[in-house]
């Protein structure tokens, strides 16, 4: 794969390399309405590969915050575009890494020293470059380690990089009013804790100690010696990424297996730490030979404060999602009924809410769930092209409820995209036994 020698670090620098991709995708749908106009019946599936193309080859460029927001829509599936959905899960753990040369200088930069002055030896070739940082391999008296390196100027550019993407962000998702402010600062603050990575390896730290009692799941130990505020330096921990043991050939017992460990890892945080680990995707995490789920990244932990964990569960109990008063009550906690909604547009979102929570939380109204089941994953297609094309829905102020709901939503989303690809059956009260 092509090293990059360079990453554009200032807002000029990096606002230049956004310009260019929008000059490219200007010339896309220039192509596009040229070729519409010869043929009517031809359609986008061609603009979408190639603006996704245009835009992920940007992206991968500047890498930081910007890619990461790539990262993020790659998992939702049912909103993007097939075209998007798939380049842009490349920058979960595939981009172009940094040369040889600039690695020396970064870890230089960030630890004092070059990297053959702590380690045995280190591999200046990285194995895994991802949004934020990369992974190189290492030994220190006699031990396999994983030494991930952040990029440079990353951690500098998250606020400039999220005032670029903020206007897409809007367009897309129909935002409206000051409210939304509250999102943007809800993810600018999580990538800040994401750079910080002497923070991560305290949560790290944290939360492996506590999940370490639930079985068939495996974590790295950390070694904060070899560590610094840009630089992690943990266990090496052999597997295959979740979504290349998924492409194989596996049982349904292997399939459960994982996929058991794997809920009762989420459900123990959700539930009992009240912290939990927000990004789901396949990059975060390993498969051994011996079928244990290996947790390898804890840059992206949410809490989960008690007035939102308190109604957004009780919605997850059938007697209160089919009460109208408490259903109700509950949509004014959680800010997705607002008290200057006119009455149309509270009885638009009850129903919309009602109908998507009805789907989302059936998992929790069974004590066995089959992660496999198709009508289960049709159900929710349908649910989302009905009202990603509800012209009413796009009328409406879409900037509406909690700020937690962004990465609480997002992590349930991905948890589920991950127990479908292991198409498990799982116990859903099963975590309760390690409290």
């Amino acid at each position: 794969m092509k090293t990059i020698d360079k990453i554009p670090t200032s807002k000029l620098g990096r606002t230049t390399e956004l310009v260019k991709t929008g000059v490219k995708i200007g010339g896309n749908y220039l192509k596009y309405y040229s070729k519409k106009a010869v043929n009517p019946d031809i359609n986008k599936d061609q603009l979408n590969e190639d603006n996704a193309a245009d835009i992920y080859d940007g992206l991968k460029s500047l890498k930081g915050s910007a890619l990461k927001v790539a990262q993020m829509l790659s998992m939702e599936k049912s909103l993007l575009p097939k075209a998007y959905v798939e380049r842009f899960s490349l920058a979960q753990f595939s981009v172009p890494p940094l040369s040889a040369p600039l690695v020396r200088k970064t870890f230089k930069n960030y630890f004092g020293k070059y990297p053959e002055a702590i380690f045995d030896t280190f591999a200046n070739q990285s194995v895994n470059a991802a949004s934020i940082g990369q992974v190189h391999k290492a030994e220190k008296d006699g031990k396999k380690l994983a030494v991930k390196i952040q990029y440079p100027g990353v951690a500098d550019s998250i606020s400039s990089d999220l005032a670029m993407v903020k206007p897409i962000a809007v367009r897309m998702f129909n935002l409206k009013g000051q409210d939304t402010d509250k999102y943007f600062k809800e993810i600018e603050g999580k990538l800040l804790e994401e750079t910080d990575y002497i923070h991560e390896i305290k949560q790290s730290i944290e939360i492996t100690e506590s999940c370490a009692k639930i079985p068939n799941l495996k974590f790295p130990k950390y070694y904060e010696q070899y560590s610094s505020d840009r630089i992690i330096t943990m266990d090496w921990m052999s597997g295959e990424h979740l979504s290349e043991f998924t492409a194989k050939e596996f049982t349904q017992e292997e399939g459960n297996k994982i996929g058991q460990a794997l809920w009762d890892f989420y459900m123990y945080q959700m539930h009992i730490l009240k912290a939990v680990h927000a990004d789901p995707h396949p990059g975060n995490f390993l498969i051994d030979d011996e079928r244990n789920l290996i947790a390898i990244d804890f840059g992206c932990i949410k809490e989960v404060p008690l007035e939102f964990y308190t109604p957004y569960f009780e919605l997850a109990k059938i007697e209160i999602i089919n009460n109208p008063e408490l259903f109700k009550e509950k949509m004014f906690q959680l800010e997705i009924l607002l008290e200057d909604d006119t009455p149309k547009e509270t009885a638009f979102f009850s129903a919309l809410f009602h109908e998507m929570l009805s789907l989302f939380t059936s998992p929790f109204h069974n004590e066995d769930f089959d992660f496999s089941d198709e009508t289960f994953w049709n159900s929710i297609t349908e649910l989302s092209e009905k009202y990603s094309n509800d012209k009413e829905l796009r009328k409406m102020n879409g900037s509406r409820g909690s700020r937690h709901f962004l990465y609480i939503n997002r992590t349930f989303f991905g948890l589920y995209n991950l127990l479908h690809d292991l198409k498990a059956q799982v116990k859903i009260n099963n975590y309760k036994q390690y409290q």
